[in-house]
């Protein structure tokens, strides 16, 4: 029998899967069907490249959908407003983690850049609505409600 409490772990579970696989999607077509071999600096600032692969996406979508699923249960545990606070949070750090990704470097192509740009999108376009619709939006308060009432 689903509780409550199961019913969101169910739905956020899903939404970091859906996150891990949208990521993967995208590593699909690029890298095997497109031919863009898919890498990365070692380091910030690194002219050693790396390349990217399935486990990497997959593991590395996975860590950043369960740190937005902890924030997430955090803020709700101790702000009236997680939805909204959570989803800014989400919002400004998906636009963050682009500066990566579209930064120039010299021995990256731009179709990697475009790449792994679209890489960081589809777990932001997947993650955010899925972990925030799980939320509780915050009550209206009394004040609203009675004069809707009348």
């Amino acid at each position: 029998m689903a509780t409550p409490t199961t019913r969101p772990r169910r739905a956020r579970a899903l939404a970091v899967i859906a996150a891990a696989l949208a990521a993967l999607a995208v590593w699909l077509i690029t890298d095997p069907l497109l031919g863009i071999d898919l890498t990365a600096p070692t380091a910030p600032g690194s002219e050693e490249l790396q390349p990217i692969t399935p486990a990497l996406v997959a593991g590395t979508s996975l860590v950043v959908a369960l740190a937005g699923w902890a924030l997430l249960a955090l803020l709700e545990r101790f702000t009236a407003r997680a939805r909204t606070s959570w989803t800014a949070i989400a919002l400004l750090v998906a636009l963050l983690s682009l500066a990566g990704p579209l930064s120039a470097h010299a021995s990256t192509t731009a179709a990697n850049a475009v790449a792994l740009a679209l890489m960081h999108l589809a777990v932001a376009t997947v993650l955010i609505p899925g972990l925030a619709g799980t939320s509780p939006s915050p009550a209206r308060s009394a004040p609203a409600r009675e004069a809707r009432a009348r």
